[in-house]
């Protein structure tokens, strides 16, 4: 239950879930999230550690970007997000990111990666 209640809180707070959202979607560093989301790169690195620690994204160092990834085990947890995805064209804000994201790939605008 308490793991269930820790996803719910995350899920209430905006910038986390479009945090997790575009991380379903692909790995990311800092800066990639801050310029999607167009919020500052100290928010989006507190977002980050608040998912790290509970246990929902995980970190790998690649030169001098930290990339983060998706990490959720709990099968139901993975559900819910996946049931957010497929509703994601009612979410204007979460579409948008993931426009910006297409945008980015499209422009080669990402960070340098290392066999991800």
């Amino acid at each position: 239950m308490d793991r269930l209640q820790e996803l719910f809180k995350i899920l209430a707070d905006e910038t986390r879930l479009r945090i997790l959202l575009l991380l379903y979607r692909k790995e990311l560093c800092v800066c990639e999230i801050s310029n999607i989301l167009q919020v500052s790169q100290p928010k989006v690195s507190r977002h980050l550690a608040k998912l790290r620690d509970l246990g929902y994204v995980r970190d790998e160092r690649q030169g001098q970007w930290i990339f983060y990834h998706l990490r959720i085990d709990n099968q139901l947890s993975k559900e819910i997000l996946e049931k957010i995805i497929s509703h994601i064209q009612e979410y204007p804000a979460a579409l948008k990111d993931l426009e910006r994201l297409s945008e980015m790939e499209k422009n080669k605008r990402l960070c340098e990666r290392k066999n991800l």
